[in-house]
């Protein structure tokens, strides 16, 4: 069995929302959760099945997203090149990382072809490359790179349309996504402490974290990717967002799991007598799967 964490660019409409749940929830995969913000302006949906289920769900769900959004309409937070942004394959419950790379090479290029939109990989099928390498300098950056030969799609046009943008198709292990909302209106101070708990500023490993402004709430947040749970467990990596948000005089506000996690990070939070807001046994996977 795979999972796919398809991110599309709406996340105020619902009722879009709900039309796109339903497109990929609609065949033999399974729909787990659907995750969306007002602020990212962004839906996070969560599916499982088979290989063949899989594919058959997110080209479904592609092609109701793709004819929904609208880019050049688009204003929300949370970096993004494409309607369909990206859309992850993972291998859970003992599948090969082999068979999430035939499956996700099989959806970008029925995606591609059959959507006629681009696709870029990313990474174990795409040399290692990250969704931030192509998000870099936003869609017009993209639209000029690729006009340029810098990038190139693995499939769809060697053209990136300002409307539909492009898709962003990879294969990779399991991770968490979590937000920390901080009680402050200071951004400078979201992205400072997001610098430093990245493994890329010398942070945390695997923690991959960006600073943002929330407009509707008037606050800030840490927003991350935690990909290695081994070295850096959830719980630990949320506790010291809050020790270098206290370090500089603010509070947390809340947190907020992006989607669903695997057994293993509850499991670790409970050993540890640590609590992490929004993770608990309805959130995880495995159990998810379960019912």
């Amino acid at each position: 069995m795979l999972e796919a964490v398809p991110n599309v660019s709406e996340g105020r409409d619902r009722a879009v929302v709900h039309a796109i749940a339903t497109a990929f929830g609609g065949g033999d995969a399974r729909l787990l959760d659907v995750h969306s913000d007002e602020d990212h302006h962004r839906a996070v949906l969560t599916l499982a099945g088979s290989a063949e289920a899989l594919c058959e769900a997110l080209v479904a769900g592609a092609r109701v997203a793709l004819a929904a959004i609208d880019l050049r309409l688009h204003d929300g937070v949370h970096p993004r090149v494409g309607a369909v942004d990206v859309v992850p394959l993972v291998p859970i419950l003992g599948a090969p990382m082999t068979l999430a790379r035939e499956t996700a090479l099989a959806v970008a290029d029925r995606i591609g072809g059959e959507l006629g939109v681009p696709v870029f990989l990313y990474g174990e099928v795409g040399a290692g490359r990250r969704p931030a390498d192509f998000r870099r300098g936003g869609l017009e950056e993209l639209v000029r790179r690729t006009e340029a030969g810098e990038v190139v799609p693995h499939a769809g046009p060697h053209r990136v349309d300002r409307r539909a943008g492009a898709v962003l198709v990879g294969a990779r292990l399991p991770l968490v996504a979590y937000n920390v909302v901080l009680a402050t209106r200071d951004a400078a101070a979201a992205r400072e402490i997001a610098a430093v708990v990245r493994e890329s500023g010398g942070g945390m490993p695997g923690v991959q974290a960006i600073g943002l402004e929330l407009p509707r709430s008037g606050l800030v947040q840490v927003s991350m990717n935690v990909l290695d749970l081994e070295r850096s467990p959830l719980h630990e990596v949320v506790a010291e967002v809050g020790r270098l948000a206290g370090e500089r005089g603010i509070l947390v506000a809340g947190g907020e799991l992006v989607g669903l996690v695997p057994e293993s990070v509850l499991a670790a939070a409970v050993a540890a007598g640590a609590e992490v807001p929004g993770v608990n046994a309805s959130r995880v996977l495995e159990r998810r799967l379960a019912l």
